[in-house]
């Protein structure tokens, strides 16, 4: 069974994962499928002998964890990279670096700063890279998403996803994986920390492709009105928590009882983690019945899993 749906994804053999925009409407959810019976498998041998080098130029819990114990699971074996470790940090190029560790492995999986790094890393390698996270994408996360959502919602035709709080890497993905899927999604930011607007045009034209509709507006009151799911994400990034003037600025925008209240129904809560309570959230909504961020943070592992079983073949 795992064997066939492998083969419906033969396609993506080789391929980059850089953004979600990458794949079609119908491999994204043929990975779903896949990351579905991998999930209930959990040992499939089919990255035997294959190896992922993982550079961090960030640190990570999820990242690292899901991706090292999902090529064990997958039979094959992750190589952790600190990007101070590196050559890369002494100065040798991204693309020589690119060009000798794809002597030596599978693929790469990459979590930096700049996606322009991760470009740089894809033209120059001859094996798949992966974005695990840059200031612009986080690709892995809402692939793991929406396998939550659709575990928890089934279809995404007519459902709403509502992202409440600063427009970034996530919001951007989340945007993109929606859209591709067919499922609403609405973005409530201040003045401001609204998404990039050419990211937010490219996802409304995946959404004319799909029926569905990409918006982003400042008041979280009337987007949350329809909201099958409310999402939330810190409100600053790595090594931006002491900005206090954006702080201010998003302090209308956590997620509480108050602004669940004008929901017309009971949404599920979202968030990538790690989460600051009592900052874009309150501890009463995280960890509340309606919360799946634990679910989210497990199906990190089977996405990624179906991920590299596609990419690597």
């Amino acid at each position: 069974m795992i064997t066939a749906t492998v083969k419906g994804t033969e396609r993506l053999k080789g391929k980059d994962c850089l953004t979600l925009a990458d794949f079609s409407s119908g491999e994204i959810l043929s990975l779903l499928d896949l990351a579905r019976q991998l999930k209930e498998e959990k040992f499939s041998p089919l990255l035997m002998g294959k190896s992922l080098g993982m550079i961090f130029e960030k640190p990570s819990t999820r990242t690292r964890v899901s991706f090292e114990v999902g090529m064990t699971q997958l039979g094959g074996h992750a190589l952790y990279l600190n990007g101070h470790d590196l050559q890369l940090g002494r100065g040798e190029t991204i693309s020589d670096t690119a060009k000798v560790l794809s002597r030596y492995v599978d693929a790469i999986m990459i979590r930096t700063f700049g996606q322009e790094k991760v470009e740089e890393l894809a033209e120059a390698a001859d094996i798949p890279v992966i974005n695990g996270l840059t200031n612009e994408f986080h690709p892995c996360q809402a692939l793991a998403d929406l396998l939550t959502i659709q575990e928890k919602l089934g279809d995404f035709a007519g459902k709403t996803l509502v992202y409440v709080g600063d427009g970034n890497n996530m919001t951007h993905s989340l945007m993109i994986g929606a859209a591709k899927v067919g499922m609403n999604c609405i973005v409530a930011a201040p003045a401001g920390c609204e998404p990039d607007l050419k990211i937010t045009e490219q996802a409304q034209k995946f959404g004319e492709q799909t029926g569905a509709v990409v918006k982003v507006e400042n008041d979280p009151f009337a987007a949350v009105e329809e909201a099958d799911i409310v999402y939330a994400d810190v409100w600053t990034s790595m090594g931006d928590e002491e900005n206090e003037e954006r702080l201010k600025l998003l302090s209308e925008y956590q997620i509480n009882l108050p602004l669940l209240a004008h929901a017309r129904k009971a949404p599920l809560f979202m968030h990538c983690l790690p989460a600051h309570r009592g900052e874009e959230v309150t501890a009463e909504v995280i960890d509340g019945p309606n919360s799946v961020v634990f679910d989210q943070a497990e199906n990190r592992l089977h996405a990624q899993k179906a991920l590299l079983a596609a990419l690597l073949g």
